[in-house]
């Protein structure tokens, strides 16, 4: 199967720049798989098609404010985007100009809250990272840090939560699972009074889920690596769900990606904690996931590639030209679809 095949058409002004007002008010496609339809709802009218009984599984990670515009000693401008804490308080970040920031090269931050010396390039051109602050380095993080905001935004975010679930909990992503940012807790409130269950996942995502697809086939492409854990209680929840013969419906991606690297052939799930690589395209089975809630994804994209695999590629390029001639938002702050 050739990458191209996921390819569409998308005018620049549907990319959305900004996130809405209210969370809950973006648009959302629903995607009924059996009947082939296609609605046009409002995101909070999701309760609408919720069931007593099934299960939402949402990913709590919560996004790093982790691009840092710093100075050399020599008062040289540099930028540096944490990707991964190695351990203790040294990073893998990406730096710019990268030619220019050699082992033993120290920067500043922050006025001197912060301050960071330049250990190892790593493979890839990545560099391994020291730094040395006095506090708690996730407050000075928050007070000196920017959203690191996907490529395609170029406007400024003017409020740091906004790029942040309402639920996000334990830092490490650097990037936000997007399905999620359309909840409000208001809503969330009324889907748990109607029935239906809520379990966690954290996944951790990666700068990776950016990255374009380079191979021409598309079982030659290799997926980044990213972290995850889910702790018993809502493996429990999960597992219950299954039993009765209800619904797991992830919200998101990410959360997909985690129910289907941990569970069995018959979709149960058990207590894990480690990296998953999985790549889900057209003829994978799924084991776990009925349904998912996701926003609209980058052409000839991994994520684009997973949907296609649970709905259908025909199917989902025809909602998604709909999508174009009705003039939905696309990917990070756009609008939200669910497959059902």
């Amino acid at each position: 199967m050739k990458v191209s095949e996921f390819n569409y058409e998308l005018p620049e002004e549907l990319i959305a720049q900004t996130p809405i007002e209210k969370r809950d008010e973006s648009r959302l496609m629903v995607l009924e798989r059996k009947e082939q339809s296609i609605e046009h709802k409002i995101f909070k009218d999701i309760i609408d098609y919720l069931e007593p009984g099934d299960c939402l599984v949402r990913n709590n990670t919560k996004v790093l404010p982790a691009r840092l515009y710093g100075k050399k000693e020599t008062g040289a401008k540099v930028e540096f985007l944490l990707l991964n804490q190695i351990e203790g308080d040294i990073w893998e970040s990406i730096v710019r100009p990268g030619n220019k920031l050699h082992i033993g090269t120290k920067v500043i931050f922050g006025e001197g809250l912060l301050e960071a010396e330049i250990l190892e390039v790593m493979p890839g051109g990545t560099r391994k990272v020291e730094f040395h602050y006095k506090g708690i380095f996730n407050e000075i993080l928050d007070k000196i840090g920017l959203m690191p905001l996907p490529p395609y935004i170029h406007e400024e975010l003017k409020q740091n939560d906004r790029y942040q679930t309402v639920y996000a909990k334990y830092n490490g992503s650097a990037a936000a699972p997007t399905a999620g940012l359309h909840f409000t807790e208001e809503l969330l409130k009324k889907i748990e009074e109607k029935g239906v269950k809520i379990a966690n996942v954290t996944l951790h995502v990666g700068i990776g889920t950016f990255r374009p697809v380079k191979v021409e086939k598309i079982e030659e492409h290799e997926m980044h690596s990213e972290h995850y854990y889910i702790k018993q209680e809502d493996v429990d929840k999960i597992n219950e769900t299954k039993k009765q013969g209800k619904r797991v419906i992830a919200v998101g991606t990410t959360s997909c990606r985690v129910l289907e690297t941990i569970s069995d052939e018959n979709g149960m799930v058990k207590t894990a904690e480690g990296d998953t690589k999985i790549f889900i395209y057209p003829g994978y089975k799924f084991k776990c996931i009925d349904g998912l809630i996701t926003n609209f994804h980058l052409p000839e994209s991994t994520l684009l590639m997973l949907v296609s695999a649970l709905a259908g590629k025909e199917y989902i390029m025809k909602a998604y030209k709909e999508a174009v001639d009705k003039k939905y938002k696309f990917f990070s702050f756009g609008d939200a679809m669910f497959i059902i």
